[in-house]
C-alpha cells in the first residue's frame, strides 16, 4: 500500500503525540527525561518530510 506525502505526516504526528501523552501521564517518567524526549520528538517531526523521502527512496 502506497502512502502519499500527507498520509504519512498525519499518521507520524498522531504517534509521535501518542508518545507524548503516554510519556506525560506515566508517572514512572522523570520531568528532565520527558522534556528531553520532547525536544527530540519535536526534531522528528520538523524532519518527517526528509524520514518519507528516505522512505520512498529505500522502496525504490
Amino acid at each position: 500500500m502506497e502512502m502519499t506525502k500527507e498520509e504519512f505526516d498525519e499518521r507520524f504526528v498522531e504517534t509521535l503525540d501518542a508518545l507524548l501523552v503516554s510519556m506525560a501521564e506515566s508517572p514512572e517518567i522523570d520531568v528532565n527525561k520527558f522534556y528531553n524526549m520532547t525536544c527530540i520528538l519535536e526534531n522528528l517531526r520538523f524532519f518527517s518530510p526528509v524520514l518519507f523521502a528516505t522512505i520512498q527512496n529505500a522502496r525504490q
